[in-house]
């Protein structure tokens, strides 16, 4: 069972939890979606585990039924915990949040600190002065969803409750606008923008789209059942970025100026690096072959060279000349 599914399942329960005064094993059962309802002995496990990570459950009998709940004051109790510099801390960490405006995520995580900070009192006037002087936050470009709030919220209700929605999506490959209907399975955030990542009755696969390209989605009552084993995780693992594709095995090797920032990021989940006698960096990873493979390449200019596959460096060779075609045409037409 992938880890993200177990986290997810637990993260339900909590919910259910803070949201009644206890359920039974069963009730927390029929209470969960679908797709994470599991047997009584899993949730049991689940419950322990919550327990051992310090969430203050206890159970409780009442008329002669077993109940779950979480203790009395565990709220104020949790308030009191945080310190006048972690309250600044998450204050600072507010900038990270700018990329999800719009979304539940972004709305729930400001409650969430407006609550902490309800609950402290006499805060260190130094301590946001000294964090600043320490982080600094820089997000990069990153798509802005404002606008989409109506979008997001169906899409996340349709995912959590496994009902097909309809939608009108601009496809940039076609360049027009089509009407799709899909089974939600995930919104998934990357790269500093939101995908759905949905089964198209039309395409009959699993397809990635782009949030904002949605011009409009209506939920329908019809119900569908995400095929058992899928894992969004393994269907995304192969991307160096969104795009999918074909998998191939990839050799680099970055010469010893590149390689000195190369080798400090991680850029795939599959990268193994190897530090040559000559000052080259040699990497190698499994990732789809496309367009942005190219392109994430191509962004280290001279600093790079591929050795493997054959069929990537015609990939990257047709990409080069295409470009210098380009500029060679606009040197011309400027210069005359």
């Amino acid at each position: 069972m992938p880890r993200n599914d177990q986290l997810i399942r637990q993260w339900h329960i909590l919910r259910e939890l803070e949201h009644s005064r206890g359920k039974t094993l069963q009730a927390l059962a029929k209470a969960l979606p679908r797709d994470y309802q599991k047997h009584e002995r899993t949730l049991r496990r689940d419950l322990a585990a919550l327990e051992d990570a310090g969430f203050p459950l206890i159970t409780e009998k009442v008329q002669g039924q077993v109940r779950w709940r979480f203790i009395d004051g565990y709220r104020t109790q949790l308030q009191r915990n945080f310190s006048p510099s972690e309250l600044m801390a998450l204050r600072l960490t507010r900038h990270l949040l700018a990329p999800l405006d719009g979304t539940k995520i972004q709305t729930s995580l400001e409650s969430a600190l407006a609550k902490a900070e309800a609950g402290i009192t006499g805060l260190d006037d130094h301590t946001p002065h000294e964090l600043g002087h320490v982080f600094a936050f820089s997000l990069g470009s990153y798509k802005s969803y404002r606008d989409h709030k109506g979008t997001i919220d169906i899409l996340s209700q349709a995912t959590s409750t496994f009902h097909t929605v309809q939608m009108r999506y601009f496809s940039a490959s076609q360049n027009k606008i089509t009407r799709r209907e899909v089974d939600p399975y995930r919104l998934w955030y990357t790269n500093g923008a939101l995908y759905l990542i949905a089964h198209c009755h039309i395409r009959k696969d699993v397809r990635m789209f782009a949030v904002e390209r949605i011009k409009s989605v209506t939920p329908t009552s019809n119900p569908f059942q995400m095929p058992l084993g899928f894992d969004i995780d393994d269907y995304v693992k192969d991307a160096i970025g969104v795009m999918r594709g074909k998998p191939i095995d990839v050799e680099l090797r970055f010469n010893e100026s590149t390689a000195a920032w190369v080798k400090d990021r991680v850029w795939h989940s599959t990268q193994s690096l190897n530090q040559l006698k000559n000052g080259e960096l040699k990497m190698t990873l499994t990732v789809a072959e496309n367009r942005e493979l190219v392109g994430w390449i191509l962004s280290f200019g001279s600093g790079v060279i591929v050795s493997k596959p054959d069929s990537l460096k015609r990939l990257v060779h047709q990409e080069v000349m295409a470009m210098a075609k380009q500029l060679e045409t606009g040197f011309k037409s400027y210069a005359g």
